[in-house]
């Protein structure tokens, strides 16, 4: 293979990260080290991107694009068309999807329109989960309107699914793994002998574990009885995005770390907070377990799960019920599985 040069955009509603990598050769296992990286936090903003790269010849671009909706089950080349269904999609993860959007218009500007750019899908991984896991049990038309369990952070899962079983010399389609995407977001995938077949993200990333300003699954009469006392529909999006999960609770942080400090000196909400958040994650886990039959590991990824003992400790404590099982920290590499796919699709020549 001729050297290729990727560009991989993860673009978030509160961060930008990037990576280049050229691959010649044969594809290794395990991530390579880019030839160049950039983190920013706060709006993502793509034009300062080229001044950045510097005179570097970009063969494809990969994005991360959280939602896929019900059209998208793999990664695909971005064409006006799978734009548009990007952008329709969008209505259901509008802090996402559109900056996104955002993102592939910055790259038609700085790197021109003959660039191949591809859409790589969070909700990908997610497409083989069965009608039982998928499904909501409401009126059987909202299947029919789209309305269903998509999932998200799938780019991440996949990838930590395949470096475990490298880490446990033992085949993917031999394991039975909870992988734990604990960061800004959070979600956990039950997955089967490679096979993702539930996961707690669902419509929208709004649904599951407690996250960082996000509240994660409640009763549903708790939304109406909002609306009925006059609170806006806009007003408890805001409250439930931005003003709930960790945030919310502890008065103090959606920052994990900031959380642990204040529970050192004495918060209570604080405590609380992480009390939560730690309760949440363990009933989510044995939620998942009936549907994978036994465990072989737990695996923690994402910026809490990466770097947090403290929570680990607290989700893995008095877990016997589990069986024997491994428990693994994988650091997330959102932006290298990305790479693959535009690599795997320019190999292809499938546009």
């Amino acid at each position: 293979m001729d050297q290729l040069t990727v560009l991989a955009l993860n673009a978030g509603s509160s961060s930008l990260k990037a990576a280049i990598y050229s691959f010649t050769g044969d594809v290794p296992a395990d991530p390579i080290t880019p030839s160049w990286t950039a983190r920013t936090s706060g709006k993502p903003e793509f034009e300062p991107l080229q001044r950045s790269i510097g005179p570097v010849k970009i063969d494809v671009v990969g994005h991360r694009i959280v939602h896929g909706g019900s059209k998208f089950r793999e990664s695909t080349f971005i064409t006006p068309e799978v734009k548009a269904a990007i952008v329709e999609a969008g209505s259901l993860a509008p802090a996402h999807n559109r900056i996104e959007i955002q993102g592939m218009e910055a790259v038609e500007r700085l790197l021109g329109s003959a660039i191949p750019q591809v859409a790589v899908f969070d909700t990908a991984f997610h497409s083989t989960l069965p009608p039982a896991a998928y499904v909501y049990p409401g009126p059987y038309s909202w299947l029919e309107e789209g309305i269903r369990r998509y999932g998200f952070h799938g780019i991440n899962h996949q990838y930590v699914a395949g470096k475990a079983a490298r880490l446990l010399d033992r085949d993917v389609a031999s394991l039975r793994l909870i992988t734990c995407h604990l960061g800004s977001g959070c979600s956990l995938a039950a997955i089967r002998d490679g096979i993702c077949i539930d996961t707690t993200m669902g419509f929208t990333p709004m649904e599951g574990l407690m996250m960082g300003t996000r509240s994660g699954s409640i009763d549903p009469g708790i939304i109406l009885h909002l609306l009925r006392h006059g609170v806006s529909v806009d007003r408890v999006d805001e409250i439930l995005n931005r003003e709930s999960g960790l945030m919310g609770v502890s008065g103090v942080s959606s920052d994990m770390r900031e959380i642990l400090a204040a529970t050192e000196r004495g918060d209570q909400r604080a405590q609380l907070a992480f009390d939560i958040y730690v309760h949440r994650i363990r009933f989510y886990i044995g939620a998942l377990l009936p549907a994978l039959g036994r465990l072989d590991a737990l695996i923690f990824t994402g910026g809490v799960g990466e770097n947090s003992s403290a929570v680990r400790e607290a989700v893995c404590r008095d877990m016997d019920f589990l069986g024997q099982h491994q428990v693994l920290v994988v650091k997330a590499e959102e932006e290298w599985q990305i790479a693959l796919e535009c690599l795997r699709l320019h190999s292809a020549d499938v546009r």
